[in-house]
């Protein structure tokens, strides 16, 4: 069986970057169960309601929905178990010292394969107000609007 290589991307979480602003980002493997790896590998998982959680010393992925394998027996695994991610001490540290502050939070960003190794991309985040949501919309809006006015422009 040939290797894989390159990225393959499972789930991302597409409203985290609506919902937060992202401070800064890490890429952590993540240990599983043979069952789960092959649930990835068919394309299912949900990073939703997903957090990352530091308990002496280690870092954990909590929320995060990788459904039952359907191929799977009695050895099949619990669809929201808590995942143990794999860091350097440092990162571990840096993320344990930045979550403890007032708003800060640390969530999964993309669950993906690189080289065959299911890896999770996770972000140190600040939540976001109401009205910076609002102006976020605002703004993308505008840039979409002025990009039909060009092109319109353009075509003519």
């Amino acid at each position: 069986m040939a290797k894989e290589t390159g990225r393959k991307l499972v789930a991302s979480n597409k409203k985290a970057r609506h919902d937060f602003h992202i401070d800064d980002t890490f890429e952590a493997g993540i240990v599983l169960t043979g069952t789960e790896v092959k649930a990835l590998r068919a394309g299912r998982a949900s990073l939703v309601d997903g957090f990352v959680q530091v308990d002496r010393g280690e870092a954990w992925l909590e929320g995060v929905h990788i459904p039952e394998y359907t191929e799977g027996t009695w050895t099949n695994h619990a669809p929201r178990r808590k995942r143990k991610l794999l860091l350097h001490k440092h990162q571990i540290v840096e993320i344990e010292h930045e979550s403890q502050g007032k708003g800060h939070t640390v969530i999964p960003l993309a669950l993906y394969f690189v080289d065959g190794r299911a890896k999770v991309e996770i972000a140190l985040a600040r939540g976001k107000k109401e009205y910076d949501k609002r102006h976020a919309l605002r703004e993308r809006q505008e840039v979409r609007e002025a990009q039909a006015a060009m092109s319109l422009r353009k075509n003519r």
